[in-house]
């Protein structure tokens, strides 16, 4: 992934873990839970990581403000200005097809690939959902196996597994609770 040179970067505490924070001059470009896969450590740790944002950072300020309301359930969605840029034209079209499943509702990857027009893509549909960047902002854990279990998250499944409750979205397809996808 490739962020923007002039990325900060703060970290805010959550009910679900600390989690770092990234913005660019276009928006917020990452959060991540600490320790999740496929974070850009070198980028957040260390003596190459992104300089700490100030406090009064717009955007890191009101990310960090937002993530608390959701996850303490006194907000439906969020409402950020997104950098999306990092990714590749088709990850970036991934994540904007995640922005589209709504609150309580879940899909597959393989309903995912055909929204895109590529059917046969869901192993790289995976790969993108599995890559961004904005977990929980773009909701990446709404996707669940073509079978409605719970797939890899790169927070970890006991996060995803809490996010979806937290969105009374169903956890497992059954002929009595079917997964709903999105159009």
């Amino acid at each position: 992934m490739q962020f923007h040179p002039l990325t900060v970067q703060a970290r805010a505490d959550t009910p679900l873990g600390p989690v770092r924070l990234a913005a660019s001059p276009a928006g917020l470009s990452g959060v991540w839970f600490e320790g999740q896969r496929h974070e850009p450590t070198a980028l957040l740790y260390g003596p190459g990581a992104w300089a700490s944002g100030p406090c009064n950072h717009p955007v890191l300020q009101e990310a960090a403000h937002q993530l608390q309301q959701y996850l303490g359930g006194q907000r439906q969605h969020f409402d950020l200005p997104l950098d999306l840029s990092g990714g590749t034209a088709f990850q970036q079209s991934v994540w904007r097809a995640l922005l589209q499943i709504g609150r309580g509702q879940t899909t597959s990857y393989g309903t995912l690939g055909r929204q895109l027009g590529n059917p046969s893509a869901v192993r790289a549909v995976g790969a993108a959902v599995g890559r961004n960047p904005l977990s929980v902002v773009v909701p990446c854990h709404r996707v669940l196996g073509a079978d409605g279990s719970l797939t890899g998250y790169a927070g970890g499944l006991d996060r995803k597994r809490d996010l979806l409750t937290l969105e009374n979205a169903p956890l497992f397809a059954t002929a009595a609770h079917p997964m709903k996808a999105t159009a």
